[in-house]
């Protein structure tokens, strides 16, 4: 199928070409991963700015949807897939395949970096669900936030990026510009854009932001940041 981009779609393309770290935050039916595919493409290709991608997802996401859209547009016939999931012999085997991109599922990257063997030496990363990384405790935002200096390119995508709250913009950040917007630690983040919110003795268990706090967040993460909504541009 011919691949003919809407205007908003032709700006998330050139955004991605044009900013190495950046976070493309689009409703569901904008075209997410058919504007990050294009822009890879692009990269590879025309620029030759990376040669090696990966992209981490939901399984069903990077078992099915990452293949299906290259299957689906003729510009992005020349892009190799490789999907690393299931067994991990399985797993190891498509990582060790030639290809230009290779999807695995988000609960296996901290398998990939410390268990694998593997080397990282992915030049771009594609995280698709950004929210997935809103947890800074997680194993797998310790993992990926060891190997990042490595990677020089990387996308963030996600519909929902504060779904519990402002707060959780912060692991999603650090992730991708390792803290250089809203801070390298937590704790002064929290300092800075929030006030305790419910609290028992000197233990807080939730927080609310300080006033205006949203707002600064917004323009401090803006330059690296693309926010669409389906309502604006779907008919």
């Amino acid at each position: 199928m011919i691949y003919e981009p809407h205007d908003y779609q032709k700006y998330a393309i050139n955004f991605i070409k044009e900013n190495p770290i950046a976070a493309v935050l689009l409703d569901m039916g904008l075209g997410k991963t058919s504007i990050t595919l294009t822009a890879i493409n692009d990269l590879l290709f025309d620029s030759f700015d990376v040669r090696k991608v990966l992209v981490i997802a939901p399984l069903r996401v990077a078992r099915d949807t990452w293949i299906a859209e290259v299957d689906k547009w003729d510009h992005l016939r020349h892009l190799i897939c490789s999907v690393a999931v299931g067994t991990e012999a399985e797993r190891k085997a498509a990582l060790r395949k030639k290809a230009h991109i290779y999807i695995i599922n988000r609960e296996n990257v901290s398998w990939l970096i410390e268990e694998s063997g593997i080397s990282f030496d992915f030049d771009m990363v594609v995280i698709d669900e950004l929210s997935s990384f809103k947890n800074h405790q997680t194993k797998r935002f310790k993992s990926l936030l060891k190997v990042r200096p490595k990677v020089s390119r990387i996308v963030g995508l996600t519909g929902t990026p504060a779904s519990n709250g402002l707060m959780d913009l912060w692991a999603e950040f650090k992730v991708i510009d390792l803290g250089k917007r809203l801070g390298r630690f937590i704790t002064h983040s929290r300092q800075e854009y929030f006030v305790p919110n419910t609290m028992n003795g000197q233990i807080v268990y939730s927080y609310r932001p300080k006033p205006g706090a949203e707002q600064e967040i917004y323009r401090k993460i803006s330059d690296i940041t693309i926010s669409m909504k389906s309502t604006d541009h779907l008919k």
